[in-house]
């Protein structure tokens, strides 16, 4: 994704570079690609002091505008993804998490038109899990594909390394798989070898070892489809919201001035929040 300029002018210059990327999308509909991510890495600022957020939200909006136009110009039939990050190289970036990408997106009426690509290391420095962006995503309608990796609890930037935790990954196979699997984009390591890794087999243990995560990750995950017992947990907690009465509340006129006689002698369901990851642990 092309930087958002601060001065017209200043989009002459970068007009080059704006024709490479153009004449780039034409080569996609040859290769049969299914999906283009734009990478909002730098779409951010520095310090609010020299910054007009208005005006850059409103040139970003219209960026995006213009590809969506030009996608169907040229007529490629993939997908367009973002991908959110919180910062770095930036300070904050505008892209910076799923929700924040949706807000953007509805706003800008392009909601139906551009999907998310999910970076697991991206969720964590936004102070997010990758679970939590996964549903998120798909929660609002726009899950499009996922960047596998992870970062280091302990460094606060975005390492990249090969993933390596069943347990969080199940978690995030568990939330695709329920949702109908990937209908574009998949599973892509952005991981790379530590610099300390020289020998050429680094790399290929590092592969072989994502691989085999994500697989036993997808197997658990579909083992927790088949027990039913969250999905049941679930619907019995939300059930409430599924009879008249539920029903009255979230699309009824005038319920306001009802509340407290709706409430009287309402029994509360327990949240039940140390039974359900305990049953994942069981799953294993």
């Amino acid at each position: 994704m092309a930087r958002v300029r601060r001065r017209t002018q200043i989009l002459k210059s970068s007009a080059g570079r704006q024709r490479k990327l153009l004449q780039r999308w034409k080569q996609p509909i040859n290769w049969a690609v299914k999906n283009y991510v734009l990478w909002g890495g730098r779409e951010g600022y520095e310090t609010l002091l020299n910054t007009d957020l208005r005006q850059e939200r409103e040139q970003l909006g219209r960026f995006m505008q213009m590809v969506v136009e030009h996608k169907h110009k040229i007529g490629f039939q993939g997908t367009l993804l973002i991908e959110p990050k919180p910062q770095e190289p930036t300070k904050h970036q505008y892209d910076y998490d799923a929700a924040t990408v949706y807000g953007f997106l509805k706003q800008f009426g392009l909601e139906k038109e551009i999907k998310l690509n999910i970076e697991a290391n991206h969720a964590t420095l936004a102070g997010h899990s990758f679970h939590h962006e996964i549903a998120t995503a798909i929660a609002l309608g726009l899950f499009g594909s996922v960047d596998a990796n992870r970062g280091d609890a302990q460094l606060g930037w975005d390492t990249d390394q090969f993933p390596n935790s069943v347990e969080e990954n199940a978690l995030v196979m568990y939330e695709i798989l329920k949702a109908g699997g990937f209908t574009t984009g998949g599973l892509n390591f952005d991981a790379k070898v530590r610099r300390q890794s020289t020998d050429k087999y680094d790399l290929f243990y590092g592969h072989i070892g994502a691989m085999d995560t994500m697989a036993l990750a997808l197997k658990i995950a579909a083992r927790m489809i088949e027990d039913g017992e969250l999905d049941k947990r679930i619907a019995q907690r939300y059930s409430g919201w599924n009879s008249e009465l539920g029903q009255q509340i979230l699309k009824g006129p005038n319920v306001t001035g009802r509340f407290s006689q709706i409430c009287s002698g309402t029994s509360f369901v327990s949240g039940a929040s140390e039974w359900s990851p305990g049953t994942t642990g069981k799953i294993w």
